[in-house]
């Protein structure tokens, strides 16, 4: 957000977060804290979280009062990681419905680690979880896979990286799936494969987004996408005085080459680390030279002004301009 002029606020409702490595605008632990829920009220740290949720929803103008001084920010809300908040518990929901009658436009950004990909029955997992999410918090959803970077240090996977960010006909990893443990052999089994592959397609909602945190262009991809979902896309441009990933925002062409997702981070991953390795070097030094230029021309400009008017110390003269 700093690197595209974006003035963007974080706020941190996980109560069990006591360390966060972001400033934090607003923070859910100055209203309550898991380790005052667990100790009142004798729960464990999952229904310390779900308590603690609760607590916001019934102190909800304590959020909004908080808000009201972030202005105009772009929010991002860093929410805890239980999946039951997105599940079947209601607190999370409710607060959300709130905060869009006040006029925010939200949307979900669900992260999984790629390591899911890795095993059928965790890739399964995750999609009836990402499915039951979306339902649940009834929300523009954005899916990510995060860590797409790592994949290639994985064993091979049976499909194209494609056909798990797209969701294909998942009829094809039921084989996988039954290779995976011999329990899962059975008849009884693969008609519970079959059927919850069924379901899965028959809604048709989810598909990911990939995410390598550390590589720009990914993020700005991510970035975008979002952007689009919330509609801020529409909205008014970030300045006037464009810096480089301020332009990437705005072309499409230059934030995803035509490579697709397998080629960029499995086959060919090596070769395009070091292709952008080049291209941040080659920014680095057009930074470099923009900024020599810019101070020589400062320099410049405040040698011309010490000798259009202002007397030069010890020398006698005072230079001024010819009247025409």
């Amino acid at each position: 957000m700093g690197a595209i002029g974006r003035q963007c606020s974080v706020i941190n409702l996980d109560p069990a977060n006591d360390h966060t490595n972001y400033p934090c605008a607003l923070d859910i632990r100055n209203l309550v804290t898991l380790e005052e829920i667990m100790s009142d009220d004798r729960l464990g740290p999952n229904g310390g979280i779900l308590y603690a949720l609760e607590e916001l929803e019934h102190n909800i103008e304590w959020l909004e009062e908080g808000l009201k001084e972030l202005g105009e920010d772009y929010i991002l809300f860093d929410c805890p990681g239980q999946v039951e908040l997105y599940t079947h518990h209601t607190s999370l929901r409710n607060i959300f419905y709130r905060l869009q009658k006040l006029g925010y436009r939200l949307v979900a950004v669900h992260l999984s680690d790629s390591f899911c990909l890795t095993q059928p029955s965790l890739y399964i997992s995750n999609l009836l979880l990402a499915l039951r999410a979306m339902l649940q918090l009834d929300l523009p959803h954005i899916n990510v896979l995060t860590k797409i970077d790592k994949v290639a240090s994985y064993d091979p996977l049976p499909f194209n990286l494609d056909f798990y960010t797209e969701v294909q006909d998942l009829s094809y990893l039921i084989p996988c799936l039954e290779a995976e443990s011999p329990a899962l052999r059975s008849e009884k089994f693969g008609r519970l494969n079959q059927a919850v592959a069924d379901l899965v397609e028959r809604f048709g909602l989810v598909s990911f987004e990939v995410l390598a945190v550390e590589n720009k262009k990914s993020m700005m991809h991510l970035l975008r996408v979002i952007d689009r979902a919330s509609g801020y896309v529409f909205g008014g441009a970030e300045g006037a005085n464009d810096t480089i990933w301020q332009v990437a925002m705005r072309n499409e062409s230059s934030l995803l080459d035509v490579q697709d997702i397998q080629d960029r981070w499995v086959d060919n991953k090596d070769f395009y680390d070091e292709l952008e390795r080049k291209e941040e070097e080659e920014q680095e030094k057009l930074r470099q030279a923009q900024a020599e230029a810019q101070a020589e021309l400062s320099s410049g400009v405040d040698a011309l002004g010490s000798l259009s008017g202002m007397p030069v110390s010890n020398s006698g003269i005072r230079v001024t301009r010819k009247k025409k």
